[in-house]
């Protein structure tokens, strides 16, 4: 850190603001908010961060601050002045996909209009519709129901729509602002769930003209009581009030954040919105600025409630917005947010999935990692992790991923034999020497790169054995992990630095999956091991039963279970005496209570 840097962050002010973070070159590469700038600020700079913050903080170089009155002031602030710069480390709204909203000008003479732009116009905006289908048959049936002006600019004439009966024709007839109110008023009721009413005024009048043999009106009346049904109802009902409202959940996974945010509208729900993208803060500062920045532009068309996840900031939104925002604890809200969590988790799984089966792109990606550290083309690809609890049972693993994908009939398990305790650093050594060994002893094809579950320590463990034992000159590159156990940072050189990959590439999937893919097998194969040895040493405290015994009993229960509930006679197919069977399960009965 250089001296200006400590001098600025010495004086900062414990007031609530936002700070602006800068790279060599000048360029702002990250905006955050904060309730005391003093803390936030200087938490960059102390004690450790995942790889992804680390990432961030090697670039910083120069800061700036703005001081505000109150936290709502910083929130308002940050999406102004992310939206302003573009900064590379924040969460963005890119997702262009814009829903539509049915518009009433205001305009003397209003019309409806669909749009996709939400403005400070003083229009009224209702909606979003799920896509422009619904929102053209809903904006069809009003045309037909109220009269309001049709056609963009004034004609010298009547139109179609004036002998239909569906515009007052203010182009060549005078239209009081009274009259023009009262039908943009019924509008808004009738969006607002009012279409009931209607549906009961029509139905009255149809029956009406009926009754007075006017057959052709009734028949006018009963279709535009089919059209408000086929339009208006055909949404599935998830909620018996009629309040619009946002629910919003948001899943992480392998340095990705998904957003869902479902629509209500009048009580059903009428669309739901994905967006995914990598992210760099933490996971409710960069949840929460990604909502302020999904609201900033859309003030005049705000639902009536916001429904978040229990993490987040409602009160802070809530105050800003001037709507009411809550994270429901229980009950049908609470249950809906949940479901927009749950869907924002499988969508990312459906992402990574949809990935993984991408041949062109995985090939791709090997070609780019080589290419990215300096190599040629890793093909073969074996990985290493470790697995221990407290230094008992110390286990490791190895997988192969050849062409970037897994080679399952390549994959090893070691036991380790010569560490004690849990060393991480010892237990690496161990298993690359048995590897490496018995490839140059059976000379067999050595890997084209060795990636290894863990930081510079291993990395360095794993390069002596290799290049000061063995003589082996094979690249080895190492995963780091942050503090939750993610993916955070790709190592490599002597000594290994972090390399700069991009965490939305498939060249830092495919490494994702390699630590994913050889985790889960050390941990299964631990797993496995601790088992037979406690299962073991259970039948090891009975008196008279030696290895031999054990093999075969498990070789014709399978488990301990099956034993403890076993019979006598079921022991005696097994040459086993009624005494030693009854010492067998009361023992294992004994240890069941």
């Amino acid at each position: 850190m250089n001296s200006s840097l400590k001098d600025k962050l010495a004086v900062l002010p414990d007031k609530p603001g936002c700070y602006l973070m800068k790279n060599a070159s000048g360029e702002i590469i990250y905006v955050g908010k904060a309730k005391v700038l003093k803390n936030r600020v200087r938490s960059y700079f102390t004690g450790s961060h995942n790889g992804k913050t680390q990432l961030l903080v090697s670039e910083i170089v120069d800061f700036e601050y703005i001081v505000v009155s109150s936290a709502i002031e910083a929130l308002i602030l940050e999406c102004n002045l992310i939206k302003e710069h573009d900064p590379r480390y924040n969460v963005m709204l890119r997702d262009d996909k814009t829903y539509p909203y049915i518009k009433i000008t205001n305009e003397a003479q209003p019309r409806l209009e669909i749009t996709r732009k939400v403005l400070k116009d003083k229009a009224k905006y209702f909606g979003p519709y799920p896509n422009a289908g619904d929102a053209s048959e809903v904006k069809k049936l009003l045309d037909r129901l109220y009269p309001l002006r049709k056609c963009r600019n004034m004609p010298k004439q009547v139109c179609l729509y004036y002998h239909l009966g569906q515009c007052l024709a203010p182009c060549v007839y005078e239209v009081s602002a009274e009259e023009n109110q009262r039908l943009v008023d019924e509008i808004s009721r009738f969006l607002d769930g009012g279409h009931e009413e209607m549906k009961q005024t029509l139905t009255e009048k149809m029956l009406q003209a009926a009754e007075n043999m006017e057959f052709e009106r009734a028949k006018e009346y009963r279709d535009q009581i089919k059209s408000i049904e086929a339009v208006m109802e055909k949404q599935k009902i998830t909620f018996t009030d009629t309040v619009d409202r946002d629910i919003i959940g948001f899943a992480v996974e392998k340095g990705w954040m998904c957003i869902q945010v479902f629509y209500m509208r009048k009580g059903k729900m009428i669309e739901r919105q994905t967006t995914s993208f990598p992210y760099y803060g933490s996971e409710t500062e960069d949840f929460m600025s990604y909502v302020s920045q999904f609201y900033y532009d859309k003030q005049n068309a705000l639902p009536k409630e916001i429904l978040l996840p229990q993490e987040s900031e409602p009160e802070l939104l809530s105050e800003w917005l001037g709507i009411k925002v809550h994270a429901p604890k229980r009950g049908k809200k609470h249950e809906l947010v949940k479901m927009a969590s749950e869907n924002a988790r499988i969508a990312l799984q459906e992402k990574f999935a949809l990935m993984s089966k991408d041949d062109a792109r995985t090939v791709q990606a090997v070609h780019n990692l080589g290419h990215i550290l300096g190599i040629p083309v890793p093909h073969r690809i074996e990985a290493f992790d470790n697995s221990n609890i407290q230094g008992t049972e110390p286990v490791s693993a190895m997988i192969v991923f050849t062409d970037g994908r897994p080679d399952k009939k390549e994959y090893r398990k070691f036991k380790i034999k010569t560490v004690e305790g849990p060393d991480d650093y010892g237990s690496m050594r161990e298993v690359v020497r048995r590897r490496y060994s018995r490839l140059l002893k059976e000379n067999q094809t050595m890997p084209d790169l060795i990636v290894i579950d863990g930081g510079k320590g291993q990395i360095s463990a794993a390069m002596d054995v290799l290049e000061n034992e063995l003589g082996l000159y094979i690249p080895v590159c190492g995963l780091a992990k942050d503090e939750k156990h993610r993916t955070a940072q790709l190592m490599y050189g002597d000594p290994p630095e972090p390399v700069n990959l991009r965490r939305d590439s498939y060249e830092f999937y495919l490494l994702q999956r390699i630590q994913d893919e050889v985790h889960r097998f050390v941990i299964t194969f631990h797993r496995q091991s601790r088992t037979k040895t406690m299962l073991s040493s259970q039948l090891d405290e009975i008196p008279g039963i030696g290895e031999k015994r054990r093999k075969l009993l498990f070789s014709h229960f399978g488990s301990l279970k099956k034993m403890r509930e076993a019979t006598v006679e079921d022991f005696r197919q097994l040459g086993i005496g009624d005494k030693l069977a009854k010492e067998i399960i009361g023992h294992l009965r004994k240890l069941d209570t």
